[in-house]
């Protein structure tokens, strides 16, 4: 009988089940929750604010049902992300699950609207990490950088919807 995986690791058949590699990151913008929600699901544009990364739709509307690309290259290094857009609920949330043979587990952005059109905007994902030794040896190391590197996209992303540039 073959080892039972931990629960949050890639052994998980599941990519909808949030995995161990919690990654959170937030940011308030000065703009009104709508034009904020736009600018996030916009997706094909994301590659505006997250680093070194292409987005495209690859089926859908970019509703619930839709399949997203993102590709993240440094050097000959490449991260392929298969994302399927689980649940909207403009402007507020949105919710994805990442189903790709790296990166799996759920996401969602969370946008609350505060005083003098300003939002909350906060990115929160689950992923899956390998299991046993590698994923212990991993997390140390993709959990900052993967909080880092939200962070400065998130940022960013604020500066283009303040200046204008997105949606």
């Amino acid at each position: 009988m073959p080892e039972e995986e931990p629960p949050g690791t890639l052994g998980e058949a599941d990519p909808a089940r949030p995995g161990a590699g919690e990654v959170i990151a937030s940011v308030v913008v000065e703009a009104p929750v709508e034009r904020v929600f736009a600018a996030f699901v916009a997706w094909e544009r994301q590659g505006e604010w997250i680093p070194l990364t292409r987005v495209r739709l690859i089926s859908g509307d970019g509703g619930p049902g839709s399949l997203v690309e993102a590709v993240t290259a440094l050097g000959p290094a490449v991260l392929r992300d298969q994302i399927r857009v689980d649940r909207v609920d403009a402007p507020y949330e949105v919710r994805v699950v990442h189903t790709g043979a790296v990166l799996r587990g759920p996401g969602v952005m969370r946008c609350t609207p505060l005083r003098g059109d300003r939002t909350h905007v906060v990115w929160h994902e689950w992923f899956q990490l390998p299991a046993g030794l590698a994923g212990q040896v991993l997390r140390p190391v993709l959990w900052p950088g993967s909080k880092a590197g939200f962070t400065v996209a998130l940022r960013r992303f604020a500066r283009l919807v303040e200046t204008g540039v997105l949606p």
